[in-house]
């Protein structure tokens, strides 16, 4: 399977079978060794759901690369199933608004969270529309660090910034590249659509951690 990377405004083809062989999670689900706390109340949750990998969750987000907002920054199916998930009620109630404020919408947040419902591993995942809020959920739920993992839900400010209130964007990680970059598949970057991307280091805020079990 081959996608767009974009690296200094340059789009190439990128060949994704490393997603196929990217570097699996601990087993049952424990953060590797120095990325996260070693304990997280999301273990306990993971037991009762189904048993998903790092490289299930890229090889769902990568199928969707090239999935494209219409004029009005909306109508993905992201959005379509945001604002009539159960989840919509509860951030509404958090952030105001309305179900149908979700329509058009910025989505990124939003593709991520809907890899992980398609998997049924929402519970340690994360569901938001909100970047922030979802990287706290990670933090208060000792997912979160610092260090690039397949799999892992990477959190940017294109500030440079580390505050977790400054995020903008977010994405998953398909590999570290080992020299200040790392390869990302991300939903509503360049013109609204879903893309592998090369994004430098410095502008990653954090990451969350996923219990992955496979």
């Amino acid at each position: 399977m081959t996608a767009a990377l974009v690296t200094g405004g340059t789009v190439a083809a990128v060949d994704l079978t490393p997603v196929a062989n990217a570097e699996a999670a601990a087993p049952a689900g424990a953060a590797p060794e120095g990325v996260a706390p070693a304990y997280s109340p999301l273990l306990e949750v993971a037991k009762r759901l189904p048993r998903v990998s790092a490289q299930q969750v890229l090889h769902l987000a990568t199928s969707q690369v090239g999935v494209s907002e219409n004029m009005y920054g909306g109508g993905t199916k992201f959005h379509d199933w945001y604002m009539n998930s159960d989840r919509a009620a509860e951030t509404i109630a958090r952030d105001g608004g309305t179900r149908f404020g979700y329509r058009n919408a910025a989505w990124c947040d939003m593709f991520v969270s809907w890899v992980g419902n398609q998997l049924g591993i929402s519970p340690v995942l994360g569901e938001d529309a909100y970047t922030v809020r979802h990287a706290e959920w990670f933090a208060d739920n000792n997912r979160w660090g610092t260090v690039p993992t397949p799999g892992a839900v990477v959190f940017f400010d294109w500030n440079g910034g580390k505050d977790i209130h400054d995020i903008q964007h977010v994405g998953f990680v398909i590999k570290d590249n080992g020299d200040g970059t790392i390869e990302t598949v991300e939903g509503n970057t360049g013109n609204g659509v879903v893309e592998v991307r090369e994004r430098q280091t410095a502008d990653v805020v954090g990451y969350g951690y996923p219990v992955y079990t496979a």
